[in-house]
């Protein structure tokens, strides 16, 4: 008999552990070759935050892979919201064939307000990290050809 798949269930761990595509082994199973594709990325822009706070704020490469774990993070986020607004009859036609339709309530839409304002952030982050870092080295190309 198949597992029944949780439309909040599967909102939350987007919420929570999307950024590393858990939502989709949750959905899929770890043979998915998607959820496995959401890990590089992820782990390469920790990796950046890491050499920055290690190495600091002038560390070209930390700056080149932090804005990897923003974009993860903001896909997270979308699939977040995508699988919460998701119609119930929708869902379980998808995921639960045969079962009957189940009222998901509240949970899903609490899901969509937490990754609304966590994607949001993580990615007006990223965009201000990447634009400031790029504009910083523009000058410092420009101070090293004048001189």
């Amino acid at each position: 008999m198949p597992v029944y798949k949780s439309k909040t269930l599967a909102t939350w761990i987007a919420v929570l552990g999307g950024t590393f595509g858990l939502h989709r082994f949750y959905l899929r199973g770890l043979r998915d070759p998607w959820g496995w594709l959401h890990l590089p990325p992820a782990l390469l822009g920790l990796y950046g935050v890491q050499r920055m706070n290690e190495l600091g704020q002038d560390d070209k490469l930390a700056w080149a892979l932090i804005p990897l774990l923003g974009f993860t993070i903001a896909a997270g986020m979308l699939a977040a919201i995508a699988t919460g607004l998701t119609p119930d009859e929708k869902w379980d036609a998808r995921h639960n064939p045969g079962a009957p339709a189940r009222a998901t309530r509240w949970g899903p839409v609490l899901g969509v307000i937490a990754a609304l304002m966590l994607g949001a952030a993580a990615l007006m982050a990223t965009v201000a990290f990447s634009g400031q870092r790029y504009f910083e080295w523009q000058v410092e190309e420009g101070r090293k050809i004048s001189q």
